[in-house]
């Protein structure tokens, strides 16, 4: 196979993942209203039978799942469910829970779509529960995020808001871009990219909504049904669904100190059972583990050897707090060989939602065309955005503070797992990244564990979520939650982990 060709054809083994339905709204029952708290739930309830937004033959929330969101007794609930089904809004059936029913105030509805079907059936497979409840989660009221991958409000650089005041007088249009992406910004990503060892021209650079979206047009764009991806395991790419959806399969590869097992990747590239390789060699997600430069020339030339085409994510590169990591293995790339995927979400700002892609100029085009079948451009506010924010040399300033402020967070969270986990848990010290990757002594029961801290108002990222069969590991976040919610967070886990 050709770098440049980037398709092979090898049996898939997609697994399935059953639908998972969630409760998910921001309405709450209003206690100070005098109201009873049955009834408003009740007419919550009722609007939206009566709109439409919970159609006839449709099944609803759970008894369970409600009380949750509305945080109150279930008991409160079972009034609520009470009133409607004598209302004949609503009735129970069994092995299928609570349904709203076709005949509303006597009126005879016709049977219309059985919308849980068409949702069960869809080609792009569900999250695992376990990301749908940390997806609800993360917007509670005063829950601690000890997971998220993500910075703080709190680390965004304030120089921010005069370049949104500026930008009015500095845009030259507010349209959309070309497909690749802004110009402008693809000439300060060239450059920027430069001060790594990768020399790029604006032409092979396709700006994307984050790195997600560029799995995402990859998965689309290049690869065909059945492929087979090889991944790090652990790996970030575990936690998604954008390749299994696409129907390909991923295959887990190991890991040692120095990143991916160079024997089993050999084996399998060997063997031709890889469409691409996809790796996160600096501070990697969710190890934290840095692949060694040596390591990173072995991938290369193997990749070469065998031409098995890399996908290199490099999203946490410029979050180094003793030392910076090795060049990218695209600053080795001659050949088109390797994808490179960057962003700024880590470093920037999430919601800017500003990534890139460097590749082959006719791989990049193809993706281009893909991404204006999807979206028609990454918005033109935020590419503005970030080119003044490079073009004026504030990029590099802010990582300067925000590597100060990582370490005070890394520093501290360590110093709180020492004192309060040390009997529990065995962790490395990560060099860079957001994470530090717990593996708890003894035998836990990891999803009891997510459930109870949840509970407790503590979020967490289990190990499964990046590997399977993993029932052992928590991935900790130094990055987002304050040192006062860290410490409560750290002290609560200490309770909840019970080890032999």
């Amino acid at each position: 196979m050709s770098p440049s060709n980037w398709l092979v054809s090898v049996p898939t083994n997609a697994y399935k993942e059953g639908y998972n339905m969630k409760f998910e709204t921001n309405w709450k029952p209003d206690r100070q209203s005098g109201i009873p708290l049955y009834r408003q739930i009740a007419e919550y309830m009722r609007d939206k039978i009566i709109g439409g937004e919970w159609p006839p033959g449709s099944r609803i929330p759970t008894e369970r799942s409600i009380a949750q969101a509305f945080e109150v007794n279930r008991s409160t609930v079972v009034q609520a469910f009470a009133e409607l089904t004598a209302e004949g809004m609503i009735e129970g059936k069994s092995g299928s829970g609570t349904l709203v029913t076709h005949a509303i105030e006597n009126r005879d509805i016709p049977k219309l779509p059985d919308w849980e079907s068409y949702v069960k059936t869809g080609t792009h497979k569900p999250n695992h529960r376990t990301i749908q409840d940390i997806n609800h989660a993360e917007f509670l009221p005063n829950i601690i995020r000890l997971g998220t991958g993500e910075p703080s409000p709190d680390l965004f650089p304030q120089t921010l808001g005069p370049i949104l005041q500026e930008l009015p007088a500095q845009m030259k249009h507010f349209g959309y871009t070309e497909p690749r992406g802004l110009y402008e910004l693809r000439e300060q990503i060239s450059r920027h990219m430069g001060r790594y060892g990768v020399k790029v021209s604006p032409d092979s650079v396709l700006i994307v909504s984050g790195g997600l979206q560029a799995l995402q047009l990859i998965a689309l764009g290049l690869l065909k049904n059945g492929s087979t991806v090889l991944a790090e395991s652990p790996s970030y790419l575990q936690s998604l669904q954008v390749f299994q959806s696409a129907g390909m399969s991923l295959t887990a590869l190991p890991m040692d100190a120095d990143g991916v097992d160079m024997a089993t990747l050999e084996q399998y590239a060997r063997s031709g059972r890889g469409t691409f390789l996809y790796t996160i060699p600096s501070f990697h997600n969710p190890t934290g583990i840095v692949m060694s430069e040596q390591r990173r020339q072995e991938i290369y030339k193997l990749g070469m050897q065998y031409k098995l085409p890399i996908i290199e994510d490099d999203a946490y590169r410029d979050l180094w707090l003793d030392e910076p990591s090795p060049p990218p293995i695209k600053a080795l790339d001659q050949n088109g060989l390797v994808l490179y995927i960057g962003s700024m979400s880590k470093s920037l700002s999430p919601g800017l939602r500003i990534g890139w892609v460097i590749g082959p100029e006719q791989v990049i085009h193809r993706l281009a065309d893909v991404k204006m079948q999807s979206d028609y451009g990454a918005s033109t506010l935020s590419q503005w955005t970030v080119m003044h924010f490079l073009k004026q040399g504030l990029y590099e300033e802010h990582l300067v503070s925000l590597r100060k402020e990582l370490k005070i967070r890394r520093a501290y969270m360590l110093q709180l797992l020492e004192h309060h986990l040390r009997a529990k848990a065995t962790w490395h010290i990560p060099t860079g990244g957001f994470y530090i990757w717990l593996r708890l002594n003894g035998d836990q029961a990891i999803p009891s564990l997510f459930e109870a801290a949840l509970k407790e108002g503590v979020l967490l990222n289990p190990g499964y979520l990046y590997d399977k069969t993993d029932q052992n590991h928590l991935r900790l976040s130094y990055s987002y939650a304050s040192l006062e919610q860290m410490e409560k967070g750290i002290c609560l886990l200490a309770e909840l982990i019970q080890v032999d």
